[in-house]
């Protein structure tokens, strides 16, 4: 099958070299180019691609704006092009929590395309389904803690005491899914570590951007950090695997080199299968949505361990690829939608 994309970017050298890149691929074929929002939204319309790419700072209407009208009239995976500066990246955090599935740092000089990144982060996004709401449809409120389980989600017996810690995994589509989550959490929220499969560059401007929307502080994790109630830490990306380290009298982050786990570093099985070992039956696990099996034998490991396991279902997955994965390996305690995580985390340790 080929994958049919749209290419919206200002500048002609960069279109240039995006369409010459792409099509030493075999199975991608570029379809049109914009040079702005206004003739990307025709494009889009006639020829209704697989994938978008998205020059997010644009003249005229901008790259966030064009975003939120695709994702309203026209849901389609959104691979934001971004480039080097703290705006761009800032920007891309945005973005990624509008619901862009995938962002690619640019270099200037194009060189940043003669890798196989892009292509791969195409093929990904072109597996991505977005149901298209029905006019007038709202995402329904995460259920009260002292309300019954929903009918969809699967039930376990409630436990005596919090969590001690909180592990999340998350890829395709997961910024947007971690705003949604973390929204939800209390201010006093148990320590929470997380690893979100993203280009380091950005990892900064997604934990500023989560900080700024949710009740708990949101930081990059550091070597050696204590973990505190009430912080979220998220890995910082690319060359070291987050892990936890230490006991019931205090947990750190720890952050190593290595070889990918599971075709990622930093790697969810990493996490899982160090908070697994480390903390026990003591901890909760959740597993969002991504492409791929990442996560799924960590979350056993939890699971196995005693710890609560949570995955989310696939109705509001943007991939279903990794809780699918852990739920066949019977690794989820729970198997709920995206809105309902926190209320059925939380509830379970009322």
């Amino acid at each position: 099958m080929t994958i049919r994309v749209v290419v919206v970017e200002d500048s002609p050298t960069m279109r240039a070299i995006l369409m010459a890149r792409l099509s030493e691929e075999p199975d991608i074929k570029v379809v049109a180019t914009a040079a702005n929002a206004a003739e990307g939204r025709e494009l889009i319309r006639q020829f209704d691609p697989d994938v978008v790419t998205l020059d997010i700072e644009m003249p005229g209407m901008n790259g966030l704006d064009f975003l939120d009208k695709i994702m309203a009239l026209r849901p389609t995976p959104v691979i934001i092009i971004s480039g080097a500066t703290q705006e761009g990246a800032a920007t891309t955090a945005e973005a990624l929590a509008r619901g862009a599935v995938a962002c690619y740092a640019k270099a200037q000089d194009g060189s940043a395309f003669k890798d196989s990144r892009l292509a791969d982060m195409i093929r990904e996004a072109a597996q991505v389904r977005f149901q298209r709401p029905a006019p007038g449809a709202a995402r329904a409120p995460a259920p009260a803690p002292a309300a019954p389980a929903p009918s969809n989600v699967t039930a376990m017996p409630k436990r005596t005491a919090p969590p001690s810690l909180v592990a999340i995994g998350s890829s395709t589509g997961g910024v947007e899914a971690l705003h949604a989550v973390l929204s939800a959490f209390p201010a006093n929220c148990p320590p929470t570590v997380i690893v979100q499969h993203v280009n380091a560059r950005f990892a900064p401007s997604i934990a500023q951007s989560l900080d700024q929307a949710c009740p708990p502080r949101v930081l990059i994790a550091e070597p050696d950090m204590p973990l505190r109630p009430g912080h979220v830490y998220l890995a910082p990306g690319d060359d070291r695997h987050l892990t936890v380290s230490g006991s019931a009298n205090g947990y750190h982050a720890r952050l190593r080199a290595g070889q990918p786990i599971s075709g990622h570093l930093p790697s969810v099985d990493a996490l899982f299968l160090s908070v697994a070992e480390k903390v026990g039956a003591a901890a909760a696990g959740i597993l969002l949505t991504g492409m791929g099996s990442d996560g799924a034998q960590g979350l056993l490991a939890m699971h196995r361990a005693g710890a609560l396991t949570i995955a989310q279902d696939e109705a509001t997955c943007t991939v279903f690829g990794m809780p699918r994965a852990a739920i066949a390996l019977g690794a989820a305690g729970i198997i709920a939608p995206l809105n309902s995580i926190p209320s059925q985390l939380f509830r379970m340790a009322a």
